[in-house]
């Protein structure tokens, strides 16, 4: 009514009408952004909030939908709080709501709002001047959002609690951070884009205790007086550069995190990190330090978490760092050691994670008596230079879960003994030179999650018995000699991988990040593979830590949707890797039963016969079948895998009728069926086939193309001159298939991710924060694609 009012009045030519129009619209529009005080007008404010939020998410609303002024008093609305006397609104808490777009622009009218979280959505654009006039505010929280722009919040001098991390926002804050800092104890902005020095812009913060500044683009040199800080993270800021100076540690250190790790630090690192006696963590790892590792930290007895790694630290170790009676994690990887493990590691009795990956070592594994140490978790001698044959000792380490002996010169048999760990959650002895077979022995490997045994000369069956390992979702044999059937036993494998999810989840080591999870899941998530490729836009060190945690703890990362659904869902998503082998026989029927397998790749192998078509009952982003002998008709019922993304059914014998239903797989990326020369039928001029270039279909002479294929290749292309040219194809296909899967996947990927939202609300901050910044880095990868 008003504005038909209005549009009636300003029709008018009379100008005397028209100013009145002017100061109504003025006073209207005045009243609601002047400030109430009572909670009636706070009620009024909210009001228009959850109008603004409903208009912009008309769909996957939040708790604020049940705000209604007639149903209850306002201080009863979820996600408000008020203060004690029920007068006023003092908090709003909306975070997981998967709210999207624009912040909204009158949070001021709340005058007496202390406490505001946004966290967890998807809201853009910059933070607008409004809430900088929140002059009560002393908690904010805008984490794990999409905002942009830069950080200027002039008016909130009241702050305590900051939390900006895992946005966008970019730009210096030489400037704007001390306006606001005055009363801040908590300073979060981790993995955003901002830039510029940050030495002096603390000095003014005098209750400042916690920062976090890790993932930016900070440059020059550190802010001296950390020391008084409780926990000072700048990692990953890459430019950071200059000493760690002696006086930095000077007086009362209260230091509990000092976390320097992944930037360009140089010089001898100061023994007077001594008087910061009350660390937990000394994250040192990816730098530039030089000289001795001081002996005087071994004074520092609550020290839980020492990492040193990636510098360039002399190979003699201080015997004072035996003291550290706390000492859980040691990181002493890519220092360039060399020669035989030093004695001194055999001694740290009280270690459970011990990572010495990178060093160019070539022996002292007996000699060091590393395979000694009774509370040994994990044991990480991977990128080193060993040779001879695998220890079998190091069974004896009852304690051990995560043997990682990868990228070294082991040869020979692998000991039966390997067998007799039944705690064993991770064998990675890939990429050696390891020959025999797979020892019967690990079927009484029942806690193992990954087998990974990749790049070897092993030879002879797959045991039957790795069937008895129920919790083995990820297992790679890949690029080996291996020959005999796919025995019908092994499809029970990963079958109820629960009860070794549930030790983990009693397990009260807190992963600290840096301690070789990223390396680890880099080896162990396949990059190339759909849907694990998505967890690599998030391996950050940050994040590393509790994504390990999380997938040790068996919580869905994974999107991924069953037979016959485009419904996404978080869940455990394994993989069988048998590809590059000669293997042979036919695929059990029974594969039906790997529930949760996502990829199955035995490409390059001599597998043979008909395709059971149980696989289409699997909930596959990725199946590779190249280069066997399968024949008969390709099954209809790939066509109910409806979240398969790469299906390479080339150089095979399939024949038949075409299955038209593969043209409903609406999120294929990359497809070839080349070189299946019995295959008849017609290709859809339209759908999703049409999308593909004619190499997706080399070779068949019998199949009827669409009218803009160019068939003259097709026809006259020998299977030879293919096989010539078949690397660079593939890699032309690479190239082009990465930029559809983009534009294929986004759209899904996000309903995915909004789903997420909600099942994401039952687990911890750290996995959420993890979960947010991947959607964060997938949206800003697309638009660097395709600007």
């Amino acid at each position: 009514m008003m504005k038909m009012g209005n549009r009636a009045i300003l029709a008018d030519d009379d100008s005397g009408s028209r100013s009145l129009v002017y100061f109504l619209l003025f006073v209207s529009i005045t009243a609601i952004a002047v400030a109430g005080d009572s909670l009636d007008s706070d009620g009024e404010v909210l009001l228009n909030l959850k109008s603004y939020l409903e208009s912009r998410n008309p769909t996957n609303r939040g708790m604020y939908t049940e705000w209604k002024m007639e149903k209850q008093d306002v201080c009863q609305w979820p996600g408000i709080t008020c203060t004690p006397q029920g007068s006023r609104v003092t908090g709003i808490n909306l975070s997981d709501l998967t709210i999207s777009g624009a912040l909204f622009g009158n949070f001021s009218a709340l005058t007496q709002l202390t406490y505001l979280d946004l966290s967890r959505n998807t809201i853009e654009g910059w933070i607008p001047d409004d809430l900088s006039r929140c002059h009560n505010l002393k908690h904010l929280n805008l984490s794990h959002n999409i905002l942009d722009g830069e950080l200027s919040l002039p008016g909130l001098s009241n702050l305590e609690v900051l939390d900006l991390s895992v946005n966008r926002i970019a730009g210096d804050i030489h400037s704007s951070f001390p306006l606001f800092c005055n009363s801040l104890v908590v300073a979060n902005l981790s993995a955003n884009n901002f830039t510029g020095r940050i030495d002096d812009i603390f000095n003014g913060c005098r209750y400042l205790k916690y920062v976090d500044f890790s993932s930016n683009r900070f440059s020059g040199d550190i802010w001296s007086g950390f020391g008084r800080l409780v926990q000072f993270s700048v990692s990953e800021n890459h430019h950071l550069s200059g000493n760690i100076s002696a006086s930095m540690f000077r007086g009362n250190c209260t230091l509990q995190v000092l976390d320097l790790s992944e930037n360009s630090f140089v010089g001898e690192f100061p023994g007077q990190v001594s008087n910061c006696q009350n660390l937990n963590v000394l994250n040192l790892w990816g730098n530039n330090f030089t000289g001795k590792i001081p002996a005087e930290i071994g004074s520092i007895s609550s020290l839980r978490g020492l990492y040193l790694g990636n510098n360039k630290f002399s190979r003699d170790i201080p015997e004072s760092l035996l003291n550290l009676s706390n000492l859980v994690f040691l990181d002493l990887s890519r220092n360039h050691f060399g020669g035989d493990v030093q004695d001194i590691f055999g001694r740290f009795t009280q270690v459970k994670y011990l990572v010495l990956h990178g060093n160019s070592y070539v022996g002292g594994i007996y000699s060091s008596n590393i395979l000694k140490l009774p509370n040994l978790l994990r044991l990480d001698l991977s990128y080193n230079s060993f040779s001879g044959q695998l220890p079998a000792e190091i069974s004896q380490i009852q304690s051990l879960k995560f043997l990682i002996l990868a990228y070294n010169n082991f040869s020979g048999d692998i000991p039966q003994e390997y067998g007799n760990m039944p705690g064993l959650q991770a064998l990675d002895l890939s990429f050696n030179n390891l020959t025999g077979s797979i020892p019967a022995s690990f079927g009484k490997l029942t806690s193992l999650l990954w087998l990974t045994l990749a790049n070897n000369s092993l030879s002879g069956e797959i045991p039957r018995e790795i069937g008895n390992c129920t919790s083995l979702l990820w297992f790679n044999v890949a690029n080996n000699q291996l020959s005999g059937r796919f025995h019908p036993e092994l499809t029970k494998m990963g079958s109820n991988p629960f009860p070794t999810f549930e030790v983990n989840r009693q397990n009260k080591d807190n992963i600290i990040a840096g301690s070789g999870e990223c390396l680890a899941m880099r080896r162990w998530i396949p990059a190339e593979f759909p849907p694990f490729m998505f967890v690599y836009a998030i391996l950050t060190k940050q994040s590393c830590g509790s994504l390990w945690d999380h997938v040790l703890k068996g919580y869905g990362l994974f999107p991924v949707c069953s037979a016959g659904s485009t419904v996404r869902t978080l869940d455990i998503s394994a993989y069988l890797q048998l590809s590059g082998n000669r293997l042979s026989g036919e695929v059990p029927a029974n594969i039906s039963q790997m529930k949760k397998l996502s990829t199955l790749h035995l490409g390059f192998n001599e597998f043979e016969g008909k395709l059971p078509i149980g696989i289409g009952q699997l909930p596959l982003a990725f199946l590779n079948l190249t280069r066997n002998h399968f024949s008969g008709q390709i099954p209809q019922e790939i066509g109910n895998l409806m979240c398969l993304q790469n299906l390479d059914l080339s150089y095979n014998n399939f024949s038949g009728d075409f299955p038209t239903s593969l043209n409903d797989l609406n999120e294929m990326s990359k497809f070839n069926i080349s070189y299946n020369s019995f295959i008849s039928g017609v290709i859809p001029s339209t759908g999703q086939l049409a999308t593909f270039e004619e190499d997706s279909f080399l070779g068949n002479p019998l199949l009827q193309f669409p009218s803009f294929f160019n068939q003259s290749r097709n026809n006259t292309s020998s299977s030879g001159e293919a096989d010539n040219g078949s690397e660079e194809e593939e890699e032309d296909e690479a190239a082009i298939d990465m930029s559809v899967f983009y534009w294929s996947s986004a759209v899904s990927f996000f309903v995915t991710v909004m789903i997420g939202f909600f099942v994401l609300l039952c687990f911890d901050c750290p996995w959420s924060r993890a979960w947010f910044h991947l959607v964060d880095a997938f949206i800003a990868s697309a638009k660097s694609m395709f600007p």
